[in-house]
């Protein structure tokens, strides 16, 4: 193509570069949160505002199931009938309903990120669908522009499936949605990533997102119609669940929820170990290795049928094997009291799970005084080739993951994120706890320092999205973006306001969003208001940026007795000036400064807030008149909490 007449002669008349530096003199350090047209919408209806807070408006769609399903291990098939009480609590009516069929992510012919099935299947297969007691076409042809209304569905070999309605349901009505379905249980050796592989040859099956599901409906987009391609998780609304799942006797099942029937489906002697976990200060064996099969581990028969119930939860997940050890501990959580811990596992991966009770109870009495209480009646950790998953009352995990998924009862389990796109408000606050925790059961103090700055290590790296862009879609960072940096986040604001600031805020935000749908915004205006400060441009750089501080001293002079140190930084984001000052052993008396804390005899931390640096400009003369005490040494950012990838310019002398 060719340069238009006027380019080519301003390129001959201007042959130098506009620019000629990597860093620029100036910069624009934005202050404010971006407000995207999700939560300005929420914003305009009142159901969200800037205290962070649920609004006077705010509402939640809820969904109550009624499923009863059977298993049969020689075809790996789960068949199942399900109702669906969809509670319209929004302000809209709703002309469609939105499915979520994960299972079809294990057929060959959908869009996948980079998780692999253990095996492709036909996915979910959906067999009937009634809404209001009238059936829907599965086989309708597609509609054209001038077709009457009529009552169809399309996407069913898709992840996500559209009902489209005739009569909406109308605002705070319910509607019940019938559906009768059946899917196969991938396995296999070939399964790349969590939820890929759910069974051990035909002995052990462990479905996950396993039946026809609500999407979510909010008041921030409606509904979220995110495919689901693997990595990302869920995003569900809370209800009831009362699910019957039959399966050969002498399996053992457990799952989300508390077991209804135990005296139907165990023997007597298990039965009744089983109604005295909670008296036990050990941890007790229900079914041991000798006990398999009908008539030992459970009632004798052909097929048995183990009926749970659970309420104010997003989810249902089970495991069932012929070959289960059983065996239960307990929690005493804070203001509550006792609640069970189960533990299900085949017996050459016993050594996985020795500790697995004693990990799992550190981590519920901790996060219940860390957050808040646990909210449900009893946890299970299920063995299975899924290692690292997390469900209410279910962790697919041994002792190797347990106090990690243990730490999602809180979020997503109780306040229940966005996984889909905000996967930092579920697994990197998590992260962030488990580094509390982990301290916690070593018997000594947590310590942040040195990860803020880590995060100027990674700064700038072209496959790093940022936190806001949706986690779905993240790309080969996912892991990072998704996992690790909140808690480097974290470790920064926990260096502007204190860590048990931060711990403190956090804590309270818990509280106001418990089983509720909280949004990125949500947390960024509750923090701003709990910790006192506008933080606008704290998250703006962290939650929406890839942008890193790159602080560093350029000088340090001393005149009249003032000592002046010149800051520098480099990257975009903005942080507080943080030094510490060592002088020599001897010499005049120490001045008090306004800025100063003495951490000891000889040792001064000195601060200046960020706004420093709000006119723009990249250098900040720091002026210390400390007296005529001899300076040793100065670093900045001692404690290691501000994004740098050059350690070695933040100390004088060099």
């Amino acid at each position: 193509m060719l340069l238009s007449t006027s380019v080519a002669f301003a390129q001959q008349e201007n042959p130098k570069p506009q620019r000629s530096s990597i860093e620029t003199d100036t910069r624009a350090i934005r202050q404010d949160i971006p407000m995207t047209n999700s939560i300005r919408k929420a914003f305009e209806k009142g159901s969200r505002n800037f205290s962070g807070k649920p609004g006077a408006n705010y509402w939640q769609l809820e969904t109550d199931f009624t499923i009863k399903a059977s298993l049969d291990p020689s075809t790996q098939t789960i068949t199942g009938s399900e109702k669906i009480l969809v509670h319209n609590n929004s302000k809209d009516d709703l002309n469609a309903i939105i499915l979520r069929l994960d299972h079809n992510v294990f057929r060959g012919d959908v869009p996948r990120g980079s998780s692999v099935p253990a095996e492709n299947t036909e996915g979910m297969i959906v067999t009937a669908i009634k809404v209001q007691g009238e059936s829907v076409d599965l086989n309708a042809a597609p509609r054209r522009r001038n077709d009457p209304p009529a009552l169809s569905v399309r996407g069913l070999k898709n992840t996500v499936a559209t009902i489209t309605l005739v009569n909406p349901i109308k605002a705070g009505a319910t509607a019940e949605v019938e559906i009768d379905w059946h899917t196969k249980l991938p396995g296999g050796d070939n399964g790349r990533g969590h939820r890929m592989t759910q069974r051990f040859d035909s002995t052990l099956f462990q479905p996950t997102q396993w039946f026809p599901r609500l999407a979510k409906y909010d008041d921030l987009r409606g509904w979220e119609t995110s495919l689901y391609l693997g990595p990302a998780e869920f995003f569900n609304n809370f209800g009831s669940y009362d699910v019957s799942l039959t399966v050969p006797a002498g399996w053992i099942v457990s799952g989300t929820g508390v077991l209804q029937n135990p005296t139907e489906v165990l023997t007597p002697t298990v039965a009744e170990r089983f109604a005295k976990v909670l008296d036990s200060d050990t941890e007790v064996t229900l079914v041991g290795e000798d006990e398999k099969g009908p008539g030992k581990a459970t009632k004798a028969g052909d097929k048995l049928t183990w009926r749970f119930k659970a309420d104010k939860v997003n989810d249902f997940a089970w495991a069932t094997s012929d070959r289960f050890i059983w065996k239960a501990t307990k929690a005493d959580i804070p203001g509550k009291g006792q609640v069970p811990i189960y533990m299900v596992f085949i017996p050459e991966r016993a050594q996985y799970f020795e500790k697995a009770g004693e990990n799992t109870r550190h981590a519920l009495e901790f996060y219940s005084k860390l957050w808040a209480p646990y909210p449900f009646p009893q946890l299970t950790l299920q063995d299975g080739p899924s290692a690292g998953m997390e469900y209410p009352m279910v962790i697919n995990s041994n002792q190797g993951a347990a106090d990690h998924e243990a730490a999602h009862q809180w979020w997503p389990m109780m306040v229940g994120t966005n996984e889909t796109r905000y996967g930092w408000m579920d697994e990197g606050f998590n992260q962030y706890m488990n580094i509390l925790s982990t301290a916690d059961s070593r018997g000594v103090d947590y310590n942040l320092d040195g990860l803020g700055q880590s995060y100027g290590r990674i700064s700038g790296l072209e496959d790093e999205a940022p936190m806001m862009w949706s986690a779905n879609d993240a790309g080969p960072m996912y892991g990072f973006q998704t996992y690790q940096k909140a808690p480097l986040m974290l470790s920064m604001l926990g260096g502007i306001v204190g860590d048990e600031a931060v711990i403190s805020a956090m804590k309270k935000y818990a509280e106001a969003w418990a089983f509720k749908h909280p949004s990125p915004w949500d947390y960024m205006f509750f923090m701003n208001n709990e910790l006192g400060q506008n933080l606008g441009w704290f998250w703006y750089y962290w939650l929406f940026t890839t942008e890193s501080v790159e602080g560093s001293i350029q000088n340090v002079s001393t005149s009249d007795g003032k000592t002046t140190v010149t800051v520098y930084q480099a990257g975009q984001m903005p942080s507080p000036v943080f030094l510490k000052v060592e002088f020599e052993e001897e010499g005049a008396a120490i001045k008090n400064l306004a800025n100063a804390k003495m951490i000891d005899a000889s040792t001064a931390e000195v601060t200046w807030p960020v706004t420093v640096w709000f006119d723009g400009s990249r250098t900040f003369d720091a002026v210390m008149d400390f007296g005529d005490r001899k300076i040793k040494q100065i670093t900045l950012d001692p404690h290691g909490r501000f994004p740098d990838k050059e350690k070695a310019d933040n100390v004088w002398p060099r």
